[in-house]
């Protein structure tokens, strides 16, 4: 296996496949089509909104973008997720957040169908992913760890697999997909006793907390498969880092992602594969094809 799990050649991989399924949905006479929701002006938001524009129309999926002002009321959002719900030229619906304070996250979000839930926001799609059915989707963070693994040809059965977070946008999410191919997972967070420990006992090692360079050598060991997911901005250099303290650890261990070209490129061609694999599976129902 390589030492560095490069997430370029993963995710090449990925969109050279979903390029294939577009020609069989532009054969029934339709273009995937992603919708994103974009409420305000955030920089962030931007630049990943055109990445996903650029990476989308080079494969030959439509993004189209929803721009609500950042004095947008909750049922202003509310009418913005209903209309691309309804819309049948729109097969998945990405939706930025957080939204504007005051407005209720969760309740948007569970107006979101789950058949167009590309990047697994909604109880629906949350609810397939712990269920093991095809319900919605899979959170496109925990998806892209497991596309890492199977792309560097690591077996999760058996394997002790450590995951630091528990939220639902990764770990919650990640240790249920991690159970369905039998590996054996331990979920810490903030009331851990003793996370070191837990960590070093891992056969692999992924990190979602948020917490600029918390990991350094003391919570690994040889051998060990590192996935650094968490990217925050470190106070003490001012520039945005993985939870890992990268050139601490890469030394120390068998294999790990780097912060570039790591975690989050598998990520963005993750929503787009959902993207198109919602298309497929709309434009098979028989009142979508007659």
């Amino acid at each position: 296996m390589d030492h560095i799990l490069s997430g370029l050649p993963v995710a090449a991989a990925i969109l050279e496949k979903a390029s294939k399924s577009i020609e069989e949905i532009k054969a029934k006479g339709n273009t995937p089509k992603l919708a994103i929701l974009r409420v305000g002006e955030n920089p962030e938001d931007l630049r990943y909104e055109r990445n996903l524009i650029r990476k989308g129309e080079s494969i030959g999926i439509q993004v189209e973008s929803r721009v609500l002002p950042l004095s947008s009321s909750e049922d202003d959002i509310r009418a913005a997720v209903w209309e691309l719900d309804e819309d049948h030229s729109v097969h998945g619906i990405l939706m930025f957040r957080p939204l504007p304070a005051g407005v209720d996250e969760d309740a948007i979000c569970r107006e979101i169908n789950p058949e167009k839930d590309v990047d697994g926001a909604a109880e629906g799609s949350l609810a397939g992913v712990f269920t093991g059915r095809e319900q919605g989707f899979a959170p496109c963070t925990a998806r892209a760890v497991m596309e890492i693994l199977k792309y560097y040809g690591v077996s999760l059965e058996g394997k002790k697999v450590t995951v630091l977070g528990r939220s639902l946008v990764v770990g919650k999410p990640l240790a249920m997909m991690l159970l369905a191919e039998n590996a054996t997972v331990t979920v810490c967070h903030s009331k851990t006793v003793d996370t070191r420990e837990e960590t070093r006992r891992a056969d692999i090692l992924v990190t979602a907390i948020g917490k600029a360079n918390m990991v350094d050598k003391s919570y690994v060991r040889k051998e060990q498969i590192v996935l650094d997911v968490g990217v925050s901005l470190d106070p003490a250099t001012g520039r945005f880092s993985g939870d890992v303290n990268y050139d601490e650890v890469e030394p120390e261990v068998a294999s790990i992602t780097p912060l570039k070209g790591g975690v989050g490129a598998v990520t963005t061609a993750v929503l787009l594969t959902q993207v198109v694999e919602a298309a497929l599976r709309q434009t098979r129902k028989p009142s979508w094809t007659d």
